[in-house]
């Protein structure tokens, strides 16, 4: 028994372990000063909220020390016996104190500098700070100043030291070397295979890496986000994403007076609090919906959704309608807080810990209950966390839905069974009520539930129209359970979708046409009908439902109200290959940051191939509101303003 203890704890991978987990309890320790440190920023937080922050944390700090130490385990995990060297062991135990220390004194300086930043420090530290010749006395003056919090990572570093293990391995007396390389071979695989799921925070096609922004999943407030992360993992998420700069193309009186993207409704009758369902359907791009599409195949094209066919002529769609990003996970920030796609995802950026809210923060104010509901399983591409910090009250995922036959196996619940489990729930769902549901069978590998592959059979084009009848079948079984419940009639339904996916036809072929998606909005026995020639996008979604409710209550919206009498701007934009792209009256205009690189109309020319750069008299005026908004949302980002702030 001696003998096999002391070989286990001689053992390689045991060593590597155990002293994974001494770092991983230095940065939980890091969390626990670092609120203590900044408690005046975190009123509020109970015993078992905080419990929860260090339970959410652990996921970021697993990441963050596997990145900090993915050299040191691939030299003790490499299959050769030059590890078993004294030398190269400590070496390695050089490497590791070296990587860990920088991670631990970067969460002690974070201590400290977040009490001016709010956040957690990013890698655009680095552009922040790279023309300042004076850090070290910054940085001498602080290890004074904050000398309790010196002290705290001297100690830190002393335990990483002292606590370090390190193994004296041996080989097994007698072993053949092809056992030995094939099975240190098999570990060494592993360890990758282990370490790359931790670093990305979960198994499984539907988990994307995690970012800052899943950090909101655990916090009732943006700025809690900080406590659950740690400033490794910030600053290695975001070194490659793109840091905001202001391009500064106004001063701030010139900038308010073209654009500012507060909306201070002014309505004539009193709130109504009728209930708003919001539907997300992934990759229903308008080429596939035939009502929406009149003109195609002189006439005779049909499309796809029979249902949503029937449904839009009992609603209020418009002709020129536009996503504002090309990815799911643009769609969410979007449709539900009015937060356009510039540059990268949202949830990518290294602003995603920002305070934002949305329809369901603003609902809330009035009472609402509100609701997000997504198939796939709980976390998957951080919807859950962006559903909390947008504002809604409760999250419904594969976890709720609580019945994992009815999985897809790589997405999601099955369109049809989750749409009924989303119209069973408000039935039970107290008025008035908010809630909005992301649909996920019409997504790759393009596939229907097996019930129903000989009713959706495979067509010429593109797997996904079978998968596109199939959600519009489970969209029409939806709205006939919806239909019967006292509910409905006071029940406001958007429908969208998240971006386009398999365009065929030439219409769309374009760099306008990739953005075209459906926004339909139906509310039972209303006015709200016919189809618009105007231009909409997925960011008038929320400013339109607030002013259809007549809320009163200004809030921030990059979009504007559709059924605004008084609005005669409507317009639309997205970036594109590094370029952004506006809509407006008749025109389609792209524009480099610098300069407009081409301008097509949008009515006459459909497949875009006349370019009106140089006879384009609007062009100083399209620039100028194009800037404005980019200079609007960079420096609302950059200063976390995307909420207005209660004068005290």
């Amino acid at each position: 028994m001696h003998d096999f203890l002391k070989q286990v704890k001689n053992n390689i991978y045991v060593a590597a372990i155990y002293n994974l987990l001494v770092v991983m309890a230095l940065f939980m320790l890091c969390r626990i000063a670092f609120y203590f440190v900044n408690i005046d920023l975190f009123s509020n937080i109970t015993f078992s909220q905080f419990l929860l922050i260090c339970k959410g944390g652990i996921m970021f700090d697993l990441s963050g020390v596997l990145y900090l130490n993915s050299v040191y385990l691939l030299m003790l995990a490499i299959p050769f016996t030059f590890r078993y060297n004294p030398t190269y062991l400590k070496t390695a135990k050089l490497i590791f104190f070296t990587t860990n220390s920088i991670g631990i004194i970067a969460n002690c300086i974070d201590m400290v500098y977040f009490k001016y930043t709010n956040r957690r420090t990013t890698s655009s530290f680095i552009n922040e700070f790279s023309n300042e010749n004076n850090l070290l006395k910054i940085l001498g003056n602080g290890l004074v100043e904050y000398w309790y919090v010196t002290l705290l990572g001297l100690f830190l570093l002393f335990l990483l030291y002292a606590l370090y293990f390190t193994p004296h391995p041996k080989r097994i007396a007698g072993e053949k070397n092809y056992l030995y390389y094939s099975r240190n071979t098999v570990a060494f695989l592993l360890t990758i295979m282990l370490t790359i799921f931790g670093i990305r925070g979960g198994v499984g096609s539907y988990v994307r890496p995690i970012t800052l922004s899943n950090a909101n999943k655990y916090v009732n407030r943006s700025i809690e986000a900080s406590i659950v992360l740690n400033t490794p993992f910030c600053i290695i998420r975001t070194i490659e994403n793109t840091v905001f700069k202001n391009p500064n193309y106004y001063s701030e009186n010139e900038l308010t007076s073209i654009y500012v993207p507060i909306i201070s409704p002014q309505p004539k009758e009193s709130f109504n609090n009728m209930n708003v369902v919001v539907l997300i359907i992934e990759s229903l791009s308008k080429e596939f919906i035939g009502e929406l599409n009149k003109n195609l195949d002189n006439g005779t094209y049909k499309g796809y959704t029979p249902f949503l066919d029937s449904l839009i002529r009992e609603s209020l769609t418009f002709e020129y309608s536009y996503s504002n990003g090309r990815k799911s996970i643009d769609a969410m920030p979007s449709v539900l807080s009015s937060i356009p796609m510039f540059y990268e995802p949202y949830f990518l950026t290294h602003y995603s810990t920002n305070e934002v809210s949305g329809i369901a923060g603003e609902l809330n104010k009035k009472g609402y209950y509100t609701s997000f509901f997504h198939g796939a399983p709980n976390g998957s591409m951080g919807f859950e966390a962006f559903a909390k910090t947008s504002g809604f009250t409760d999250y419904y995922g594969l976890n709720e839905y609580g019945n994992d036959k009815d999985y897809d196996g790589t997405w999601s619940i099955w369109d049809e069974e989750f749409l009924q489990f989303f119209a069973e729930k408000i039935n039970g769902f107290k008025q008035p009520f908010m809630t909005a549901l992301f649909t996920a069978t019409s997504h790759h590998p393009f596939v229907v539930p097996p019930k129903h592959t000989q009713r959706f059979v495979e067509e010429s084009g593109h797997p996904i129209y079978k998968c596109v009848r199939y959600t519009d079948f489970a969209l029409k079984k939806f709205f006939q359970k919806a239909s019967k419940q006292a509910w409905f009639k006071n029940t406001l339904f958007v429908i969208t979708a998240d971006h386009t996916n398999a365009l065929s036809k030439k219409e769309y072929l374009n760099d306008a046409g990739g953005y075209k998606v459906p926004i339909i909005f139906y509310h039972y026995g209303s006015n709200l009908k016919g189809h618009v020639n105007d231009i909409a996008q997925q960011i008038d979604i929320m400013p339109t439902i607030l002013g259809y409710l007549n809320y009163e209550t200004p809030y921030i919206a990059f979009g504007h109200d559709l059924l605004d009498k008084n609005y005669k701007e409507h317009y639309a934009i997205n970036f594109f290959n590094q370029s952004f792209q506006f809509f407006k009256d008749d025109y389609f205009v792209q524009f480099d940051g610098q300069k407009t690189t081409a301008v097509y109309n949008l009515k006459t020319d459909t497949f875009l191939q006349n370019n009106l750069i140089t006879n384009f008299p609007k062009q100083a005026a399209y620039e100028k509101q194009i800037k404005a908004i980019i200079q609007q949302y960079i420096a609302r980002m950059l200063n976390n303003k995307l909420v207005i702030t209660p004068v005290k």
